[in-house]
């Protein structure tokens, strides 16, 4: 299964971002593209623990979360379309496109030497680094596939 842990699957995100455009439209959701590269790189920024957050799981991610992951983890599932950015929905409609593309780049990359043993998603909670490499890199190819790359 890919991971963002891999090397060639890190090429393969970097590859499909670089192909972004101006001229991309979103096959599903209210995003933008601006808004889309926008709201990946706060999400990075957020597992990359770049932000000195507090990571705490929500009470309803404690009842369910474990077997919500499972599910996102099987071999061949993708994220469900749809699905609301909560607190990294971004509201702005336009900014610098290739600013934050940029960014989200060097994020990519970054995640060559990740390390953030605080981490705890919102909903999942504490993950395994394992985990949590399948689940960046479908996060990363959900919102691609959104915009057709």
């Amino acid at each position: 299964m890919k991971t963002i842990f891999e090397h060639k699957d890190r090429q393969e995100l970097i590859e499909r971002i670089s192909a972004l455009t101006d001229n991309k439209t979103a096959q599903w959701g209210k995003m933008n593209l601006y808004q889309m590269i926008r709201h990946c790189t706060v999400w990075n920024d957020w597992i990359l623990g770049r932000n000195k957050q507090e990571y705490k799981q929500e009470f309803l991610g404690k009842l369910f979360g474990r077997m919500a992951l499972k599910r996102l983890l099987r071999e061949g599932a993708v994220m469900d379309k749809n699905v609301p950015a909560g607190e990294f929905a971004i509201k702005e409609k336009t900014g610098d496109t290739d600013l934050y593309k940029k960014i989200w780049l060097e994020q990519i990359a970054a995640y060559e030497n990740y390390s953030n043993p605080d981490f705890i998603h919102n909903f999942f909670g504490k993950m395994k680094t394992e985990d949590l490499g399948m689940f960046v890199y479908k996060h990363m190819d959900h919102h691609l596939r959104q915009f057709n790359v």
